[in-house]
């Protein structure tokens, strides 16, 4: 029974922290289903996003270093849409005043909701990090993952090489994290696969109500290859990087210290609760 009502607990604050996905999500729905007056869809959804960006950091469910973080994660995406779109990966074939370079501006709120969710998330299950490798190892690999999007249109793809070395440097990493007042861990490198494999499964939501459109659903609409989930499972190192560094580099020095990556005693994990926000 206990472990029913902690699986409870846990998916009540998993859902809590997908809270802009979420209206992202029903916007997509939403407008593909009334007809929208004065602009095309593709600008209400921005303007939507915009509306919730800015109420999730009035109402103080994102503080502003969390925004910092987002809107880097937003430019991030953002200008990985202008090159995929212009690579023909997938394409935006409505109308819209937002759009650049074929691309309608909500895009990028669609990846900045993955590092809400990171953030969210991390301040509301607690999270604190055990191991995690030097940064001399995981900016390199975060770099080289990302460039990869790019180059392997014009090179090889190195994806699965790349998705070998995840599991060699994040091999002794694990995630900690409270539920209702229980500590539990993961090994990181699973909890990478997890979060890529549910935004694939939001990826076929997105694609279903024309959020996008790759190719091979041009005439109708169909799954979403599974082969994307090494995708996303790549891009959730680089979101996950930029969050964690978020937490790391704070003003004092104490939030910090807590990215130390060694095990704790009692007494200084008791104390470790406090270092996150």
């Amino acid at each position: 029974m206990r472990a029913v009502k902690q699986l409870l607990h846990f998916g009540w604050e998993q859902a809590w922290s997908c809270l802009f996905p979420v209206v992202i999500f029903a916007s997509l729905a939403i407008t593909q289903w009334i007809p929208m007056p004065l602009l095309p869809r593709y600008d209400w959804l921005l303007i939507i996003c915009l509306l919730m960006q800015w109420w999730m950091v009035r109402s103080g469910l994102e503080t502003r270093d969390e925004l910092k973080v987002i809107t880097l994660f937003h430019v991030i995406g953002l200008a990985l849409e202008l090159f995929k779109v212009h690579m023909g990966s997938w394409s935006y074939p409505e109308e819209g005043y937002s759009k650049v370079f074929g691309v309608p501006l909500y895009s990028g709120f669609m990846y900045a909701s993955v590092a809400s969710y990171l953030c969210q998330a991390w301040r509301r299950l607690k999270v604190e990090l055990v191991r995690w490798p030097s940064a001399w190892l995981v900016v390199p690999l975060a770099s080289a993952i990302y460039l990869n999007f790019f180059t392997h249109h014009y090179w090889i793809d190195i994806r699965w090489w790349l998705s070998g070395l995840v599991l060699l440097v994040f091999w002794k990493a694990w995630v900690r994290y409270e539920v209702n007042g229980t500590r539990y861990r993961m090994p990181l490198a699973l909890s990478f696969v997890l979060i890529g494999f549910f935004i694939w499964v939001a990826e076929n939501i997105a694609t279903y109500f024309s959020a996008w459109e790759y190719p091979n659903q041009a005439d109708a609409w169909s799954l979403v290859h599974l082969g994307k989930v090494s995708s996303w499972l790549l891009l959730v190192i680089v979101s996950f990087l930029i969050v964690a560094t978020l937490k790391r580099v704070k003003k004092h020095p104490a939030k910090s210290r807590g990215f130390s990556g060694e095990e704790r005693r009692p007494k200084v994990q008791k104390r470790y609760g406090k270092l996150y926000l």
